[in-house]
């Protein structure tokens, strides 16, 4: 299986062709309703057609487009529209303001935008009811091999804009495939509760699933009765692909109804606290898995059945290896745009910015949290990630932040408490936990954490003090 970058014919190949495990005539989709395989390539058809009036592929593969849309067929038909042209698709969350979708489109300079003239569907929507629009903007052919633009999550600073081929989005399918127990085969469902602007939801389900032949479900409504809705609406064996804010709502819903076919649940980013993992599994009786990777890579490595919790396994084909108490992982060229910075990526290693270590005799690796989670205070190192998961773990605390002053020198924390809890009680159990210079010395009680369009939690202390400025907080 091998995809030339922006050669379209990797579109069809990989993803829209049917054949055994992948019956034009079964649900490839389901968004509300069932699209199947067929009918999928008539409007990927459709809309290539739009794109190519507003002067896409007109002289061949190497235009440039971004997509800004909220999860919706029409974001599904119109990014495979693009790819099957030869140009490349730079994706925009449709969450973001205006002003900072005119600054993205500064620094990525389309030569199209295709986004919604008119959407339905409320915030707790799994997807949407959009009416596209496409319109031209003054920028320039890609210039690049890249088939897929995406910006980093931007949880810890400014977005990077990170470019992926063709054929290295193949090679994360293959990684999937390579994979096996645990990740779902043909005829099988995926209901995803990850957004398919980012590359958990964007590979892992959209694209493997029709890669595989299985099912990607989007549920119409994000809440715990929504997705488990989505996972009785059929009989075949489930998969739930989310990230930990999914399984801490599923755990703090009422009571699941009996679901036979729901196998297991498959999450990325942070690491699940290990008090809500237990609470899951004990709730839904079946496997959590976890997977690690990033906008960069794709799946890095996994633990799907829990087993090994909480050290995972890379994934076939990729090599990690530990630096300095750093994570490295093998990747052939940089995957950043306009940037060449070695302390990034250098001779085929990509430095993570995550702290881990790797098990010689294994080759499991533990991830510790970002390299920059280590500060000094007092001259005592003090790791940010077990100061935060400590306090998240307190029973007063629903959601925390730990984050460092570097001017004060203070550890500072933001909380989202449970109903009668204070911020008193939180700071006398905290002290029973934790030595006196790992506490933070500031510690500011908040009705809502800001998070990524991912549902990562936001770590950029100036965002975190702005939003609980804005909200007006109680500071203990």
């Amino acid at each position: 299986m091998t995809a030339p970058a922006l050669d379209p014919s990797w579109v069809d190949d990989v993803l829209l062709a049917g054949g055994p495990g992948r019956p034009d005539a079964a649900p490839a989709l389901v968004l509300g309703a069932p699209v199947t395989r067929a009918e999928l390539r008539r409007l990927v058809e459709q809309r290539q057609a739009v794109l190519a009036a507003a002067g896409i592929g007109a002289d061949g593969p190497g235009d440039s487009v971004a997509i800004c849309l909220a999860p919706s067929l029409a974001f599904v038909a119109n990014l495979l529209a693009c790819w099957r042209l030869g140009a490349r698709a730079a994706l925009l969350d449709h969450r973001l303001t205006p002003f900072e979708i005119d600054a993205a489109l500064q620094r990525l300079a389309p030569q199209a935008v295709v986004s919604a003239k008119h959407a339905t569907g409320g915030p707790l929507r799994g997807f949407q009811d959009v009416q596209e629009r496409v319109a031209t903007y003054p920028g320039r052919p890609s210039g690049t091999p890249h088939a897929l633009v995406q910006l980093s999550s931007g949880s810890t600073g400014p977005s990077k804009v990170i470019g992926r081929t063709a054929a290295n989005l193949v090679e994360e399918l293959e990684r999937y495939v390579a994979i096996g127990a645990g990740v779902p085969r043909p005829g099988e469902r995926i209901v995803c509760l990850a957004s398919m602007v980012h590359v958990l939801g964007l590979v892992g389900g959209l694209l493997y699933g029709l890669h595989a032949g299985a099912q990607v479900i989007v549920p119409a409504r994000m809440t715990a009765d929504g997705i488990l809705a989505a996972v009785a609406a059929g009989p075949e064996p489930t998969t739930l692909l989310g990230v930990p804010f999914h399984i801490e709502l599923l755990s703090s819903g009422p009571t699941p109804p009996r679901l036979p076919q729901l196998t297991g649940m498959t999450t990325g980013g942070e690491l699940v606290r290990a008090g809500v993992h237990d609470t899951f599994t004990d709730r839904f009786g079946i496997r959590l898995g976890n997977m690690y990777g990033m906008t960069e890579v794709g799946v890095i490595a996994t633990d799907l059945f829990g087993e090994h919790r909480p050290a995972l396994t890379p994934a076939p084909g990729l090599r990690v290896r530990e630096e300095h108490g750093e994570l490295l992982v093998s990747l052939a060229e940089s995957p950043y745009l306009g940037l060449s910075d070695p302390l990034r990526w250098a001779d085929g290693w990509l430095h993570t910015r995550d702290a881990g270590t790797v098990d010689p005799a294994t080759g499991r690796l533990r991830i510790q949290g970002r390299n920059d989670s280590q500060v000094s205070v007092g001259g005592l190192k003090v790791d940010l990630t077990e100061v935060e998961h400590t306090l998240a773990a307190l029973p007063g605390v629903a959601s925390a932040v730990v984050t460092h002053d570097q001017a004060s020198k203070n550890i500072e924390a933001y909380v989202m408490l449970r109903e009668d809890a204070t911020a008193e009680q939180v700071q006398a159990e905290l002290a029973r936990r934790l030595a006196a210079f790992k506490r933070p010395r500031v510690l500011r009680v908040v009705q809502q954490l800001p998070r990524t369009a991912t549902g990562k939690l936001v770590r950029d202390r100036a965002l975190l003090v702005a939003a609980s400025v804005k909200e007006g907080n109680t500071e203990a």
